[in-house]
């Protein structure tokens, strides 16, 4: 009996790592300039993220996937929920809206292959302009999603561990790296 179920242990990994190569090639495919799969131990959480979002964004209290919204979950509640995961991919592009619309792709594609909490985290681009700046309810609230640092991840130090490219900009002119991430499983 033990001999069945390593074999199915086996049959079970080899399809994930199946499923994430093929994650991989589908972010990229649809314009992604770099999608890496990653292990949730490769994730760094830090709950100053908030202090960043709170003192240092102009959209602080604007946004529907703000963390300022009410009755938004605090990083180290997101933490708790994101470390039921074990494995994901990490989507990198030089423009937002690529960003976004890749780890959506990737969100569905996950869940219509059976991953039913796959979820994806992005800075909003759905909109022209964000309907929380008018005061309004969020246009997208199904496809909106919170950021991946607004939710207590360190989005340098994780994303460095994987040699992509992330640095402070000294003017809003210079070329900016996007990243969204998907959860898988």
């Amino acid at each position: 009996m033990l001999w069945e179920w390593g074999g199915i242990w086996n049959w079970l990994g080899n399809a994930m790592a199946d499923d994430k190569g093929y994650f991989v090639e589908l972010g990229l495919g649809l314009g992604a300039d770099d999608v890496v799969a990653f292990g949730i131990d490769d994730i760094v959480f830090d709950p100053r993220t908030l202090l960043k979002c709170m003192f240092g964004c102009g959209d602080w209290g604007k946004g529907h996937t703000c963390p300022s919204r009410p009755g938004a979950l605090k990083p180290w509640e997101y933490q708790k929920m994101f470390e039921r995961y074990s494995w994901g991919v990490i989507v990198h592009s030089t423009d937002k809206k690529v960003s976004q619309e890749v780890s959506f792709a990737i969100e569905r594609e996950a869940f219509l292959k059976g991953y039913y909490f796959a979820i994806s985290l992005s800075d909003c681009a759905l909109c022209k302009e964000c309907a929380g700046y008018k005061g309004l309810a969020c246009a997208n609230p199904k496809k909106a999603r919170p950021a991946f640092h607004s939710v207590g991840i360190d989005v340098f130090k994780t994303v460095h561990a994987f040699g992509l490219p992330l640095e402070t900009l000294a003017s809003e002119d210079e070329g900016q790296n996007w990243y969204s991430a998907v959860f898988v499983e």
